[in-house]
């Protein structure tokens, strides 16, 4: 392969993991605030910095399979207790409903860091940021271009990076009841998909497979939601009566 060919492939390899990064910090950030999940991402990608300079090639060695595993079981079970409640949310007060919530309501420190988001994000920023390395190092070593590989892998998070922070104004606007549900939604799917990937069970179509996962817990929350909005209309109207 010539260098340009080895930058654009590595480029668009990377890209579809820095995506799946910037989701998870977007997203994240945009529920439980911005600064704790940051400062995981920021040490996310310092760890990550000093394996690879540390370890260099070697990183081919890490075992991704348990580290998928390990994290994406972390990222469902937040996943699934955020599209819990944010379904119970939706379900109350409707798409655009803010419904009580309040930062200590929803276990957010005032002061301090949130560890709650500095893990998502450190262990979101890490897995990834492991995957884009495997992949410049593979491509790099293979075509004998690994200056070209590193040079596709940094555009990209050059390019998803800039784009992801020109969006976090756009989700942020998202009423706080849709956010959580939708967050809730990336997140179960994204941990679903890493952590059967951690037990060696191959993805039909790959990543693609994470557009079927949402689509599946999209349809999911939507069937939660719509059985709790009929089960309370009676309520309502016995109270109304009353």
């Amino acid at each position: 392969m010539s260098d340009p060919s080895v930058f654009v492939t590595t480029f668009l390899a990377s890209a579809v993991e820095v995506i799946e990064m910037v989701i998870i910090i977007v997203g994240v950030g945009s529920v439980r605030g911005w600064r704790s999940t940051w400062l995981g991402a920021g040490a996310g990608l310092a760890v990550l910095a000093v394996l690879v300079l540390v370890f260099g090639t070697a990183l081919q060695a890490v075992p991704i399979d348990t580290l998928r595993l390990v994290i994406g079981s972390l990222l469902l079970v937040f996943g699934l207790q955020w599209l819990r409640k944010g379904i119970r949310r939706v379900a109350a007060h409707g798409l655009r409903g803010m419904g009580d919530w309040s930062a200590s309501a929803e276990g957010i420190p005032a002061h301090g860091v949130d560890w709650t988001a500095f893990t998502l994000a450190f262990k979101g920023v890490l897995l990834e940021g492991l995957e884009v390395a495997f992949i410049v190092v593979s491509f790099g070593l293979t075509a004998q271009a690994l200056g070209s590989a590193v040079a596709g892998a940094a555009a990209a998070f050059a390019v998803i990076g800039v784009a992801g922070v020109a969006t976090r104004n756009v989700v942020q606007r998202i009423p706080r009841s849709a956010l959580q549900l939708l967050v809730g939604t990336l997140l179960s799917s994204f941990g679903t998909f890493w952590a059967v990937e951690g037990l060696g069970v191959a993805w039909p179509g790959d990543e693609i497979a994470i557009l079927a996962l949402t689509g599946w817990y999209a349809l999911a929350a939507a069937g939660y939601t719509a059985l709790l909005r009929r089960r309370a209309h009676p309520l309502i109207a016995q109270t109304s009566q009353g």
